[in-house]
């Protein structure tokens, strides 16, 4: 199916005030994280991270939270304000003709940009890629310390959740993941849909 910004739309659960993300980590960070509401000093700031607002694809990427390295899930609710500010600085990573000027103005984008957003195939409930895609975004230098000292207003320990949908299947335990608004120039950036 072409990527299309039909196809490529936010789906996330968020509020008013915020946007939950997941991410996998080993236990000597999650432990921490989910204990006192931000990341340890085991948290490596200056490496790029990957935040994703899709459950399902959160599970693909940690097989369920089995991967090593990936042994807990945590759901991070970040700020709206934070998680916008991300996708106004954000540059696909990769060169897309419709959304960049040229790939000399996309590369010398990138290389500047705090920010990167890929888009992959979602998931279904067993890990099968769907029609549409899920966001990544990845965060390196002042945007990872602003995501761990600024944006982070509440870190839960999903694991076991993760789990349960694994072994039952069920959807009625999904996070309910809606479109999220953006603004048509953030939009047109992205090469995505506004919600």
């Amino acid at each position: 199916m072409p990527n299309t910004p039909s196809t490529r739309r936010i789906r996330a659960a968020h509020t008013a005030a915020t946007i939950t993300v997941y991410q996998a980590f080993p236990p000597a960070i999650a432990g921490p994280a989910a204990a006192e509401g931000r990341f340890p000093a085991a948290f490596e700031r200056d490496r790029m991270t990957w935040i994703k607002p899709s459950f399902l694809w959160t599970m693909h990427r940690s097989d369920w939270g089995r991967s090593a390295g990936q042994e807990r899930v945590l759901a991070l609710e970040i700020s709206r304000e934070g998680f916008d500010w991300a996708l106004e600085r954000a540059v696909l990573s990769a060169y897309t003709g419709r959304v960049h000027e040229s790939r000399a103005a996309w590369k010398r984008e990138l290389r500047q940009s705090p920010v990167r957003v890929q888009w992959d195939p979602d998931r279904d409930l067993r890990l099968q890629p769907l029609d549409h895609r899920a966001i990544q975004v990845g965060l390196r230098g002042e945007a990872v310390r602003r995501y761990a000292d600024e944006w982070i207003r509440r870190i839960t320990d999903v694991t076991a959740l993760a789990e349960r949908v694994r072994l039952e299947r069920d959807p009625a335990l999904l996070p309910a993941e809606t479109p999220y608004p953006t603004s048509a120039a953030v939009a047109a950036g992205l090469g995505a849909a506004t919600a």
